[in-house]
């Protein structure tokens, strides 16, 4: 096969990041020199100028705390008074400020870096894995995010892929992806459901697999719920003991906080394994006399269920709601796949069995499954000869800003995309000669509980009295999800269009100068030897 035609497919996860591609017809995750199959998505920035990404770099979340960037893709694309990004600021070690057009942007090592740019170094490691496997450039990926990004969150994405110096084919959804996996060489005619448990997020998807047509049916999520709530609860437990047993509070102190964070992600590993976990952290503090003091604690099955029962339920109300937008009840599902690490804790797998009233699905692997569904879409775009049919949803209601703050709904979350739908507006006042318009993703019609993707003004048509003028508004939403604007005076067919990208806070100036720094960047290859399990995404 010729340079150009090879496109791998990456799963770019909270936690872990995953890079596949197709040979000989057949999906297959590519691991790195040292035989790691998944990768940490963290990003260290040492005093010499290298960066460390991945699992070498995740070592150093303790050792270089301030320096060191993970869970980035929780707040890549969100504005910086978004809840998200006011938690991370109190939890994370590394310094979080706001950007331009209220963007965030992190502080390391006395530079700023976009949350893209961020983003761009885990997607550079995907790269030079895929490049050492396969002995040749690679230029083209098809990229992965949860269902229930919304179009800021997707453009910030692609972004991150322009520059990493890849060319991004096309964005999917996760539980897309991981049911092209499934579905992939069965003859199956089936309906099913994709539970997506991730480092960060949470999303459900519904689809109806027949010979290759996947079509999404309806999709569902929590942007804030993922394996990483589950550590922060151990985490919390683990504090308030050594609090009561010591009247030293562990969460004032950043360093001590990570060595919380790396015992409780651990602990929930031993937890879901062998069914208890024994936690030490050695010289976590001092006392007020100097003397260096362990934390040591037992954690069981039965206090980690307690613990996270309340998060388990939190996804299923999601599931509630994309059966609801199916039109369908848990019995009319043929099977149930699981992705994302957290979903091998038993908990999880029992309450699923328990909801759905059917054994989850054995035998696919939930690290790997995502980034081959990817792999097999990039090798679909490349292939002419490959017939898979993919129909996605938008997994949020599009509405524009009207008088009081209210906004109209215009496309219906749900809908089969790509899709374009107009509406006609009129001026609201006498001899206005031009018009704001708001774009909102969200289910609320007012338009401060829903997210604003962006603005833009429309001027130049014919001036009026109020109600005179007929402005076109048509909405388009793309494969990838991404929305493009465009207004039309119905009169004199004079057009404007924008597509709304403003919350990831990068002008393509911002992009170009990031894409020249990033390819003077050199990732340090450090053998990274990870002790610990790919256990979260």
């Amino acid at each position: 096969m010729a340079e150009q035609e090879i496109a791998v497919g990456i799963d770019l996860g909270t936690s872990y990041s995953c890079v596949a591609v197709v040979q000989n017809g057949q999906p297959a995750v590519i691991p790195n020199e040292w035989g790691e199959r998944t990768h940490a998505s963290v990003v260290s920035f040492l005093e010499d100028g290298t960066v460390l990404v991945g699992n070498a770099a995740k070592k150093n979340i303790i050792t270089n705390a301030e320096n060191t960037v993970y869970s980035a893709k929780r707040l890549i694309g969100r504005y910086f008074f978004s809840d998200e990004v006011k938690k991370a600021q109190t939890v994370m070690p590394y310094k979080i400020i706001e950007g331009q057009n209220n963007s965030v942007r992190i502080v390391v090592r006395d530079r700023q870096y976009s949350l893209p740019e961020i983003s761009a170094l885990v997607l550079k490691e995907m790269k030079q894995i895929a490049e050492s496997f396969l002995g040749h450039a690679v230029a083209k990926a098809v990229v992965t995010v949860p269902a229930y990004f919304n179009d800021n969150q997707r453009q910030a994405t692609k972004d991150a892929g322009r520059i990493a110096g890849l060319e991004i084919l096309r964005i999917i959804n996760e539980p897309t992806a991981a049911a092209l996996a499934y579905g992939f060489g069965r003859d199956v005619n089936q309906r099913i459901v994709i539970y997506d448990l991730g480092g960060g997020t949470f999303d459900v998807s519904i689809l109806e697999i027949g010979k290759d047509v996947f079509e999404v049916l309806s999709t569902a999520g929590d942007t804030y719920l993922g394996g990483d709530d589950f550590d922060d609860r151990i985490m919390t437990w683990l504090a308030e003991d050594f609090l009561q047993k010591s009247r030293l509070d562990l969460r004032q102190n950043k360093y001590c906080l990570q060595m919380l964070k790396e015992a409780a992600e651990q602990a929930k590993i031993d937890v879901g394994q062998k069914g208890t976990a024994s936690i030490l952290c050695q010289g976590i503090c001092q006392d007020a006399n100097g003397n260096v003091m362990d934390l040591t604690q037992t954690l069981t099955q039965d206090q980690f269920n307690r613990m996270v029962m309340d998060l388990v339920q939190r996804t299923f109300k999601v599931c509630d709601e994309a059966l609801q937008s199916a039109r369908m009840t848990a019995a009319d599902v043929d099977a149930v796949i699981l992705v994302g690490g957290p979903t091998r804790l038993p908990i999880i797998r029992n309450s699923v069995k328990h909801y759905f009233q059917k054994e989850p699905k054995e035998g696919v692997n939930p690290d790997e499954v995502v980034s081959m569904g990817a792999a097999l879409q990039a090798h679909a775009l490349m292939d002419r000869a490959t017939e898979t049919f993919l129909v996605d949803v938008t997994p949020l209601s599009l509405r524009i800003g009207t008088v009081g703050g209210f906004t109209e709904k215009v496309i219906e979350k749900n809908t089969p995309i790509p899709i374009d739908k107009s509406k006609t507006f009129t001026t609201s006042r006498d001899g206005q000669d031009r018009v704001k318009i708001r774009v909102y993703q969200g289910e609320s019609n007012r338009a401060d509980e829903c997210e604003m993707l962006g603005e833009f003004e429309f001027a130049g048509f014919k001036i009026g009295y109020r109600g005179e003028v007929k402005i076109e508004v048509t909405f388009e939403i793309d494969t990838n999800g991404i929305v493009n604007v465009s207004a039309t005076d119905v009169e004199s067919g004079q057009r404007t269009s924008t597509t709304i990208s403003l919350s990831s806070g990068l002008s393509e100036t911002d992009i170009k100068k990031s894409i020249d720094d990033n390819a003077k960047t050199q990732l340090h290859r450090a053998m990274s030897g990870s002790d610990l399990p790919a256990a979260v995404r």
